[in-house]
């Protein structure tokens, strides 16, 4: 069996992984995984609002623009490997034929743990959809009789990176990333993503609130870790251990 460490972003649309995990893809690509991320679409539909706005603007630019950022936010990252599944966006359509290819990528990478979205997002059904999506392929992934003969899925957690706004999404965190030492390359990759520069310092701020929210759990005023920035994640599934701290 391989040792090889591994993990898989599930995006709904090719800015996604850079806002809600950037920090997590980073810190894990440090510490020698191979990180793949998975762009469902290149939001290029309701997510482009800027690149629309330029005169003589067409379907196949904005894809051509969104994914040429995305590269390089990945890149920025220290992405192993990017895949861009090209399945339109609002609204992406879920068919039969993606889930499959899905599961290909899952047993491929045999991923140690998996990113998606909030269970719940009623401004971008996209994004919800993603993570049932998510939950589905890692159970077909599973299952023996699916393409039998191929090495199955074990058990990854799947963590449940940040919405864009919280107290609507019923996306409550229970594990806090410190990434202040790769803060700069999130910081990066998030100015590659050109198409939605309104919402840079939208996510700078998440970053340092969440870095807050590490120190006063992490000890607080008694000795807490001095993180400047961090992610938050709500893990799906029970976490087993032989010892608690």
């Amino acid at each position: 069996m391989s040792d090889k460490k591994t993990a898989l972003v599930i995006s709904a649309h090719s800015a996604d992984f850079v806002w809600r995990a950037g920090g997590a893809i980073a810190k894990h690509a440090k510490l020698g995984y191979d990180v793949t991320v998975v762009c469902l679409s290149y939001g290029e539909r309701g997510e482009s609002a800027k690149l629309w706005k330029q005169e003589g603007m067409t379907l196949d630019k904005v894809k051509t623009e969104r994914r040429k950022e995305a590269e390089n936010a990945a890149s920025a990252l220290g992405v192993h490997d990017i895949q861009f599944f090209d399945m339109g966006d609002y609204p992406l359509e879920f068919t039969r034929e993606y889930k499959d290819k899905m599961v290909d990528v899952i047993r491929a990478v045999q991923p140690k743990f998996m990113f998606s979205h909030s269970k719940w997002d009623p401004y971008n059904t996209d994004h919800m959809n993603t993570t049932q999506f998510a939950l589905e392929t890692r159970m077909m992934a599973q299952a023996w009789g699916h393409n039998p003969g191929e090495k199955v899925l074990g058990a990854p957690q799947l963590y449940l990176f940040e919405p864009h706004q919280t107290e609507q999404m019923n996306w409550k965190p229970n594990i806090f990333l410190d990434i202040s030492d790769v803060w700069d390359k999130k910081w990066a990759a998030i100015q590659c993503m050109q198409g939605q520069e309104h919402l840079w310092h939208f996510y700078e701020n998440v970053a340092q609130n969440r870095g807050n929210h590490f120190r006063r759990n992490s000890g607080g005023q008694a000795g807490g870790k001095a993180a400047t920035h961090a992610e938050g994640f709500e893990a799906i599934f029970p976490r087993t251990v032989d010892e608690l701290d």
